[in-house]
């Protein structure tokens, strides 16, 4: 059996209307054409849907049952179409997001609640995720696109990344530590003082890392946490001095805490990635325009992509530093937290 769409659409119609002119005034077509449409039905259902007369047509029983059940289901298909259509311009559906867990309670928590706002019907769901691992969802077509916080340019030709803000690395440690009498902290006057900060997972321990080679402090004990919360509990504990990125869009420091810029400045800059070769879906692009849209400017070490396949964020100058910030050492602060004898070295 060879039954269009287009034939049920108009059968239909002529039912509807009882007439074949006003059906052919619906779809813009001739009577004649409308007739054959008609015909070429009824041969394929092998069935006689209508009693014309001169002057009126009406259903058989058969037409009757056939209207029915045929309306019912071009009623179902325009409003799955209507749907889907919806979906695509990105007004609902599903939209997965990968992100370290680290910014998930930050500034994509404030993104999903734009989205939220912006598109009631729109889901967006977030998987905190490694940035490795997110990298590697975005690459598979495992979530729509993801965010992540690098320290140097994103080496990878199959995706692109656009600019969010960058954000300098502070010192951490409370208002009465010696380093907190300083505006800035070289990193050498890290030397005495054991370190706490965030591992992998949230990218920090890359510009870390580059930092301390610079800077003598490779043998540094460094205690390592997934959670900002974490670091600071253990700076107000006393039992180290946290390296973290700090500005409006990473969690705070707190009340109890003070921070000071590291200097040379070494910097995390946030991106949003997506597959460089596949088009985000209407609705994920929706939800993308919404988390870029309150970025924030990126600072003079970092600029949008502009389609060569890197980020082109520049990673500043980790070149060792004097050191007339701060003094190395207090004999009042806690001993563990100079030592740092029970925590782990890189």
């Amino acid at each position: 059996m060879n039954v269009s769409l287009q034939q049920l659409k108009v059968f239909v119609a002529v039912a509807r209307e009882r007439s074949f002119t006003r059906a052919a005034r619906e779809f813009d077509l001739t009577q004649s054409a409308v007739s054959r449409c008609v015909r070429e039905l009824e041969d394929a259902v092998e069935l006689k849907l209508f009693d014309r007369t001169t002057r009126q047509v009406q259903l058989t029983h058969a037409g009757a049952s056939l209207e029915r059940r045929i309306g019912r289901l071009l009623d179902e298909i325009d409003l799955t179409l209507r749907e889907e259509r919806a979906a695509y311009e990105g007004h609902r559906g599903v939209v997965a997001v990968a992100s370290n867990p680290v910014l998930s309670s930050g500034w994509v928590a404030q993104g999903l609640a734009r989205c939220a706002t912006a598109y009631p019907e729109l889901t967006v769901t977030v998987e905190d995720q490694a940035q490795s691992g997110v990298l590697a969802s975005v690459e598979h077509g495992e979530v729509d696109f993801g965010v992540v916080s690098l320290a140097a340019p994103l080496a990878n030709d199959q995706l692109h990344a656009q600019v969010m803000f960058t954000t300098p690395l502070h010192a951490v440690m409370p208002s009465t530590h010696p380093l907190a009498r300083h505006a800035s902290v070289a990193w050498a006057a890290l030397h005495d003082w054991a370190l706490v900060t965030l591992n992998a997972d949230a990218g920090v321990r890359a510009a870390l890392d580059p930092a301390l080679n610079a800077n003598g402090l490779k043998r540094r004990p460094v205690q390592e946490f997934g959670h900002v919360a974490a670091v600071l509990r253990m700076v107000e504990l006393g039992l180290g001095v946290g390296v973290l990125p700090v500005d409006a869009h990473w969690p705070a420091v707190g009340e109890s805490l003070v921070s000071r810029p590291l200097v040379p400045e070494i910097a995390l800059t946030t991106l949003l990635v997506h597959r460089r070769n596949r088009s985000l879906r209407p609705n994920a692009a929706a939800a993308w325009a919404e988390f870029a849209a309150h970025g924030g400017a990126p600072s003079t070490n970092a600029s949008p992509d502009d389609g060569s396949g890197e980020s082109s964020i520049t990673t500043p100058s980790t070149t060792s530093a004097a050191s007339p910030h701060a003094s190395p050492r207090d004999s009042s602060w806690p001993a563990a937290a100079r030592s740092g004898a029970a925590l782990h070295e890189p």
